[in-house]
C-alpha cells in the first residue's frame, strides 16, 4: 500500500490557490472596488477552498472564480453595502499604475473596466449586471461560463451584459484613452493654473460639462462633496490648491506634489516623507479636463501608499506645496 502525504498534497493545493489568487484579487476589485474588500473576499475563498473536497474539482480555476464572484456579489447585495453605496460616500479606493489587482491590462475593455471613471459608473449596476460586465470585459468569459458561474442562463448573461454596457455608455465622460504626453501636459498646466489663483486659466482647461468630486479635507466629509460648472469646478480647486497653514497641519506637514498615473488616468499625489496623504485623479476628453476626483481619506490611500514606498524616485512637480 503507498502511504500518501497529507501534508505535501496540501502544500500542493495551496500552490495551486496562491497560483490564481492575483487573478481572483483583481477580479474582486473590479466588483467592489475596494483592495481591502477584494482581499478579504480572496481570503474567505481560501477558507472555502481549504473546506472542500479538492480531489473532485475537475477544473479548480473555474469552481475558486465561482466562489469569488459569488462572495463579492454576497458583499455588494449587503445591507451595509447598500447604506455605505446609498449615503454618497463611496469612492472607488485609487491603485497606482502597475499594481497587480489592475490586470489583466492588454485590451482597452480590459483597463477601461479598471478605471476610477467605470468603477464609478458601474455602482449604477445591479450586482448581476456588474459581475456579467467584469466577467466579459475584463476576463473575456463566454456567456455559457458566465452562466455557470452565475447560476443563470446563457440568454441572462447576454441580457444583462447588453443592459450594463448600454447604462455604461450612457453615462460614460472620458472620451477613450488619453495620449499619457499630452495627458501629463494637460495636468502640469492645471496644477500650474490652481497655484496661480486665476480662475480663467483653469475654466480653459475644463470641459463645459465637468464636475469634480470630493471626500473632503482629510477625507473628513460625511457625504462626496459634489460640484459642477466649470466656474463652480474652477473657484474650489482654486480654493483647495491654496496652500495654508491649517491646511499643512491637517496634512501632517509640507507635502511635495508629484504626477503619477492611478488607475491608467492621470493623477498628481500629495506626498509627505513616504506617506501619500492625497490623491486628484483627472479624466480627460477631447484635450480637457471633464471629471476631477479628490482623495484624501487615509483608509482609500493604504494600498497606493504600499505602491508608492517600492515606487522609483522621481523630480517632485511641486518640492514643497
Amino acid at each position: 500500500m503507498v502511504r500518501v502525504d497529507s501534508t505535501a498534497i496540501d502544500r500542493f493545493d495551496t500552490g495551486r490557490f496562491e497560483a490564481s489568487r492575483t487573478r481572483l484579487a483583481s477580479l474582486a476589485y473590479r466588483l467592489l472596488g475596494s483592495a481591502t474588500d477584494a482581499e478579504d473576499a480572496v481570503q474567505d475563498a481560501f477558507l472555502h477552498w481549504q473546506a472542500a473536497d479538492r480531489q473532485r474539482l475537475k477544473v479548480p480555476e473555474a469552481w475558486l472564480t465561482k466562489v469569488v464572484t459569488n462572495l463579492c456579489l454576497d458583499r455588494l447585495r449587503s445591507a451595509q453595502a447598500r447604506r455605505e453605496r446609498a449615503v454618497g460616500a463611496w469612492l472607488p479606493e485609487p491603485l497606482l499604475d502597475g499594481d497587480a489587482l489592475l490586470g489583466p491590462a492588454d485590451t482597452f475593455e480590459q483597463r477601461e473596466s479598471v478605471s476610477l471613471a467605470v468603477l464609478t459608473l458601474m455602482e449604477r449596476l445591479s450586482p448581476l449586471e456588474r459581475a456579467v460586465y467584469v466577467l466579459r470585459e475584463a476576463f473575456a468569459y463566454h456567456h455559457a461560463e458566465i452562466a455557470e458561474i452565475l447560476d443563470i442562463t446563457e440568454s441572462a448573461s447576454q441580457q444583462h451584459l447588453h443592459r450594463a454596457r448600454r447604462r455604461i455608455t450612457a453615462a460614460r465622460r472620458g472620451g477613450g484613452e488619453a495620449d499619457p504626453a499630452s495627458a501629463r501636459r494637460i495636468v502640469e498646466e492645471f496644477l500650474a493654473a490652481a497655484s496661480s489663483g486665476r480662475t480663467e486659466r483653469l475654466v480653459a482647461l475644463l470641459t463645459d460639462d465637468v464636475i469634480a468630486i470630493s471626500d473632503g479635507a482629510g477625507g473628513l466629509a460625511e457625504k462626496l462633496l459634489r460640484y459642477d460648472t466649470p466656474q463652480r469646478v474652477a473657484a474650489v480647486v482654486r480654493a483647495g490648491f491654496k496652500p495654508t497653514p491649517a491646511k499643512r497641519r491637517l496634512a501632517g506637514g509640507t507635502p511635495a506634489i508629484h504626477y503619477a498615473l492611478v488607475n491608467g488616468a492621470p493623477a498628481i499625489l500629495f506626498v509627505l516623507g513616504d506617506q501619500v496623504v492625497g490623491a486628484v485623479t483627472f479624466d480627460v476628453a477631447g484635450g480637457k479636463i471633464a471629471t476631477v476626483r479628490g482623495i484624501s481619506a487615509p483608509a482609500r490611500l493604504v494600498r497606493l501608499t504600499e505602491a508608492w514606498r517600492q515606487h522609483g524616485p522621481d523630480t517632485p512637480l511641486i518640492a514643497q506645496w
